[in-house]
């Protein structure tokens, strides 16, 4: 009998269309955005573009007339420091650190500064530089989705903001 009725609510729930609601997170007037960025075509700008287009944020072109919020790329910083030495006084290990630092733009309301860090440890060895070469851009990469997922994080925060303005 349990069986049967898991069966008719689970065929019920599928039916009607129900489903989880993601984008309710962000603020009714950050669901549509302007996306700007000074390299339209860095990694940085390209993983942020997608992670926005993945969290049904809709993009609308820069030559548009519609009035909406808008998100500017401002800047990507990516450095590195030592972290450990070998016995030969060769860097063993570094720390790399990126900063991105972004704007949104709400028309009649106001702008809102966000910047995110992420950083992440990394083991240098220059007898394998090629393959170190390529792990470095690797864990680069990573550090950008890392770091445009936590710019989402920050503007779903803006709401209790946007909600004080009115």
């Amino acid at each position: 009998m349990l069986k049967k009725l898991s069966v008719l609510v689970v065929l019920l729930l599928t039916a009607c269309g129900w489903q989880f609601k993601n984008n309710e997170l962000f603020p009714e007037e950050l669901r549509t955005l302007r996306y700007e960025s000074a390299d339209q075509n860095s990694d940085m700008s390209r993983i942020l573009r997608n992670q926005l287009l993945l969290n049904d944020i809709t993009i609308v072109p820069a030559e548009s007339k519609i009035r909406t919020a808008t998100l500017r790329l401002n800047s990507t910083e990516t450095t590195s420091r030592v972290a450990s030495v070998f016995k030969q006084a060769r860097e063993a290990e570094k720390i790399l650190s990126l900063t991105v630092k972004a704007t949104v733009s709400v028309p009649e309301k106001a702008s809102y500064p966000l910047e995110v860090s992420v950083h992440r440890t990394f083991f240098d060895d220059s007898r394998a530089a090629l393959a170190k070469s390529e792990e470095k851009e690797s864990i680069i990469r990573q550090m950008y989705e890392q770091a445009s997922r936590q710019l989402l994080i920050k503007i779903a925060g803006l709401h209790s903001e946007l909600s004080k303005v009115k």
